[in-house]
């Protein structure tokens, strides 16, 4: 079994997983309601709500399931905020000396890339690698706070990103986007909550990089109009009109990012078997439902992460260390160390 630590930003999470049975235990603290009242992540709380949260769901791994079958110890180790990382990359180092285990760093995007699959292995574990086969080549959209990339997972298992933003992530401009309009923390479902209401054709925001042939993204100038549109109103208008302006926002950034998933779909002159999409903002329904019709239209299986494996968790950890070892840096238990800025590695 391979118990993981995830703590790269607010999420204090450890996971168990076994390749022949699946997903044995996830034990979480979150920090949302800490950070809420602050509007963000503040770094300085995250690392001491860590310091105070592994020890008690360490407790919890020993006392339900045990270390007794742990054979690998699994953490993440970038990208993230430094501190955080590292209180991780501490704890599970101990661990792993201690249970005399090899000690595996993976990468955080790594990890969101494969969490699309977590769920194709919790249907038939047994009967994984036949059915990962049938799915690859893989194309991924990940999309949170931090990170919107697209990425391949070729048949070998060979990881490569195709696309990244220049500035903004997709879910960077949504909360940013929340802040304007008064929403507070965390934005992104506060917005989706308000569109529901809303019409998304009364504004028409900018939807960044539009040359069919150009797969980055970009969203600084969809926030930026959003921010002069806001400053233009008057503030009893905004206010009566904000299901609108969500609505507008939102499809704005959705648009985006279905059109450069399409373009990727085009350029792979059908050699892919399936579409992905994971990270925090995978959590929005009407960009969940807008992606499984792009897979449909293109004839391949869409993979949508499960809501409790959208965000950071540590079970993508453990299952990325699981099936892609080779991705993975396996390291001496002293030497790993953190890579607070690292891409897809």
């Amino acid at each position: 079994m391979i118990l993981a630590f995830e703590s790269s930003c607010d999420e204090t999470a450890l996971a168990v997983f076994a390749p022949q049975r699946g997903i044995v235990g996830e034990w979480v603290h979150s920090q949302i309601a800490l950070h809420e009242k602050h509007g963000g992540v503040v770094p300085d709380l995250a690392t001491r709500e860590h310091l105070k949260n592994f020890p008690p769901l360490l407790e919890r791994v020993r006392d339900e399931v045990g270390f007794g079958g742990i054979t690998t110890v699994a953490v993440t180790h970038g990208p993230g905020l430094a501190a955080c990382l590292a209180i991780g990359v501490a704890a599970a180092k101990a661990l792993a000396l201690d249970l005399r285990v090899p000690l595996v760093g993976v990468n955080h995007l790594r990890g969101h890339a494969w969490s699309p699959f977590l769920a194709v292995h919790g249907r038939q574990p047994g009967e994984f690698e036949a059915g990962l086969s049938a799915l690859l080549p893989h194309l991924g959209l990940i999309v949170s706070g931090g990170n919107t990339l697209l990425i391949t997972i070729e048949s070998e298992r060979r990881l490569t990103v195709l696309s990244s933003t220049r500035d903004d992530a997709a879910g960077e401009a949504l909360d940013k986007g929340a802040k304007l309009l008064g929403l507070g923390y965390p934005g992104g479902p506060r917005i989706e909550q308000e569109a529901r209401r809303g019409r998304p054709e009364t504004f028409d925001f900018p939807r960044g990089i539009v040359r069919r042939d150009e797969l980055d993204f970009s969203f600084s100038g969809l926030k930026t109009s959003l921010r002069y549109l806001v400053e233009k109103l008057p503030a009893v208008e905004v206010s009566a009109r904000r299901p609108d302006l969500c609505a507008s926002y939102q499809q704005a950034v959705i648009d985006a990012l279905v059109r450069k998933t399409r373009a990727a779909l085009r350029h792979g002159e059908g050699r892919f078997r399936s579409l992905g999409l994971s990270g925090g903002v995978a959590n929005n329904q009407a960009l969940r439902a807008a992606l499984g019709s792009e897979a449909r239209r293109a004839r391949v299986d869409f993979l949508a992460v499960a809501p409790e494996h959208s965000g950071d968790n540590a079970a993508m950890i453990a299952f990325a260390a699981g099936v892609d070892r080779a991705g993975c840096e396996t390291s001496s238990n002293l030497a790993l160390r953190i890579e607070p800025g690292a891409a897809v590695a």
